[in-house]
């Protein structure tokens, strides 16, 4: 069995991390959420799905993961050369998720399973798309057995987000598009502070963040996030609609 969903807190925000659609992809989605809940609380500002570099995979495991953020709706339709065939997919009620907003990475490495996800979330405005356009696999196969243990791969229909648009060769475009980049420190010199000066007080706060550590020689989503200019525009944004959410309340 392995594992394709990676997930780990950064601040108050939830960062979770799928690599690919596989029979356990539902499963993890849901460990992730029940461990940030038992976490961060309500302390949780928002959530980031990744799926970048994300392939695709199994499409019932699209469909739940999308059904895991939406309450109701239309998740994907797939049409064929007869009309008449067209098949809809729908969500059951409930959010696991509880309304938290949601942002959601994509790059041209998003294909199949992973635009699905990507596509309904957006047009159920339930995330927002953050990246650089999708890879454009928006194609249905079908496995049509023939002769003793030969087969054929046919493609049989297309895939359609709730709104209708069709993923193939156009992929999903972001509703904020930023590109791949690092984050690297300005070359200042450096400034004086409170610390370098001898004789300061020390701080006495001894609830200090620990330094982040890695798993499995992968450097965390905290580290991750000083670097990677993607996931750091989302981490932004998530805390920004915090901040302006508590202000409207206040």
């Amino acid at each position: 069995k392995i594992s394709s969903v990676r997930y780990e807190a950064i601040e108050n925000i939830g960062y979770i991390r799928i690599t690919t659609f596989n029979a356990q992809t539902t499963l993890g989605l849901k460990k992730a959420l029940k461990n940030f809940k038992e976490q961060l609380g309500r302390e949780q500002v928002g959530l980031i799905l990744d799926l970048r570099n994300n392939p695709g995979g199994l499409l019932n495991q699209a469909i739940t993961v999308s059904d895991i953020f939406l309450d109701y709706g239309e998740i994907v339709s797939t049409r064929g050369r007869d009309p008449e065939k067209a098949s809809r997919i729908y969500a059951k009620p409930g959010d696991l998720s509880a309304g938290l907003p949601i942002v959601v990475l994509i790059n041209t490495g998003s294909a199949s399973a992973s635009e699905i996800v990507a596509g309904a979330l957006q047009d159920h405005k339930r995330a927002i798309i953050l990246g650089t356009q999708s890879f454009g696999k928006g194609s249905v196969q079908t496995i049509v057995p023939l002769t003793g243990e030969v087969a054929m791969r046919l493609t049989t229909s297309r895939y359609y987000t709730p709104s209708g648009r069709s993923i193939q060769k156009t992929g999903i475009t972001p509703d904020i598009i930023v590109d791949a980049a690092k984050i690297e420190k300005n070359k200042t010199p450096v400034q004086r502070r409170e610390t370098d000066l001898r004789g300061a007080l020390d701080n006495t706060d001894k609830n200090k963040e620990a330094a982040s550590s890695t798993t499995k020689g992968r450097p965390s989503a905290k580290v991750m996030a000083k670097t990677d200019y993607q996931l750091a525009r989302a981490v932004d944004l998530l805390k920004g609609l915090a901040v302006l959410k508590t202000r409207l309340v206040n």
